[in-house]
């Protein structure tokens, strides 16, 4: 008898510990998307899951498994008192329909309900998991306005721009974290991994991929950590292709990875930025000529432990390409193979080699200007 009492009891005790656990996300206090909205049915869910999204302020709403195909933006607000967190398993996807009706983001954080308010319980809402498929045609998540917005641990693909950081609410200050993120985007020239034109973001641990541009960065204040672009597109004007495109001064890059683009990193203003430990390879020769960091004026960066990777068997590659003689750009401790190197101006630039350097890059920039003129 007692026996079979211990037995009883050990099977209501699985049982119990299996409701638990298959009740985790409810017991949160979760709203639960699933319960008013069905998934994989191929009708456009967009309108409904707006209606949880307005109707549950300070709420995180849950995504289980499954496709949830819209065909307009989800907009949630910037208000703290109406924010909302949304949460996505592993496995849910929210995908364009067919007839998207919008050539912005599949997800903008902060789009209704503007405030600049970080004082009230709320305003650091949040993107968390899951996959967002633009279908070629949507970008994937922006941050339109608020403050303390973090997106993390999500996969982005299959979009025209896949993280739009806009002008942030607070005098153009966004103040977004975003980690742990992955980008695939469509291969096309007008694709960007990371567009971040609001100030003062924290960008760590982001993959990209399958874009023209890696990161383009309108805006300063920001600092990107392990942040690595990787080209494996079909080579249409490769050579303007770029892993990061910096057109303001003022940010700070801690080894960041451009992986086969024409470009590693491109400067297009006179601006100041800190590149420390950073890093540019060539996994194969196409595409001929490749440049490690172009500055399109005057070169006014410091490069810190850089290293480029060149595979050709030729010497047509560029370290450093400036479009402006002059500048107080630094280059300490940098490491290539310069006999894969046509053009030697980074030593201009180089405190361990000053003298030789600045006689080797004028002659260098002579023998260039040459060139384009006959």
């Amino acid at each position: 008898m007692k026996k079979v009492f211990s037995l009883v009891l050990a099977f209501v005790f699985v049982f119990s510990c299996f409701g638990l656990f298959s009740f985790a996300v409810n017991d949160r206090g979760y709203v639960i998307v699933t319960d008013t909205v069905q998934t994989d049915s191929g009708a456009d869910v967009s309108a409904e899951i707006q209606a949880i999204i307005d109707a549950n302020p300070n709420r995180t709403i849950y995504f289980p498994d499954g496709e949830y195909l819209i065909s307009k933006p989800i907009l949630t607000p910037a208000e703290p008192a109406k924010s909302v967190s949304l949460e996505l398993s592993n496995y849910a996807v929210i995908k364009a329909a067919p007839d998207w009706q919008s050539g912005e983001a599949l997800v903008q954080l902060g789009a209704k309900n503007p405030a600049n308010d970080t004082a009230t319980n709320g305003s650091n809402y949040y993107l968390e998991g899951g996959i967002l498929d633009g279908s070629g045609v949507a970008n994937g998540v922006s941050v339109n306005g608020g403050r303390e917005t973090a997106i993390r641990n999500v996969s982005v693909k299959n979009t025209v721009v896949g993280v739009h950081i806009m002008y942030g609410a607070n005098s153009g200050s966004s103040d977004a974290d975003i980690t742990g993120v992955n980008i695939i985007g469509t291969g096309k020239t007008d694709s960007i991994g990371m567009l971040i034109e609001g100030f003062d973001n924290t960008i760590t641990n982001v993959r990209i991929g399958n874009v023209f541009t890696g990161v383009k960065i309108s805006s300063a204040g920001n600092m990107l950590r392990n942040v690595h672009p990787l080209y494996y597109s079909d080579y249409t004007d490769y050579l303007n292709s770029c892993g990061f495109l910096i057109e303001t001064g003022n940010n700070w890059f801690d080894y960041c990875y451009s992986d086969q683009f024409g470009i590693g990193f491109r400067t297009t203003d006179n601006g100041t930025s800190i590149f420390n430990n950073c890093f540019c390879f060539w996994y194969s020769a196409s595409g001929s000529t490749h440049t490690a960091f172009k500055a399109d004026r005057q070169f006014n960066s410091t490069l810190m432990n850089f290293k480029a990777d060149f595979n050709s068997a030729e010497n047509n590659n560029i370290v450093l390409s400036v479009g402006e003689l002059g500048g107080i750009g630094t280059v300490d401790n940098i490491r290539v193979d310069e006999n894969k190197v046509s053009d030697f101006t980074y030593l201009l630039y180089s405190e361990e080699n000053a003298f030789f350097g600045k006689i080797i890059g004028f002659f260098s920039f002579i023998v260039n200007f040459l060139k384009e003129v006959f």
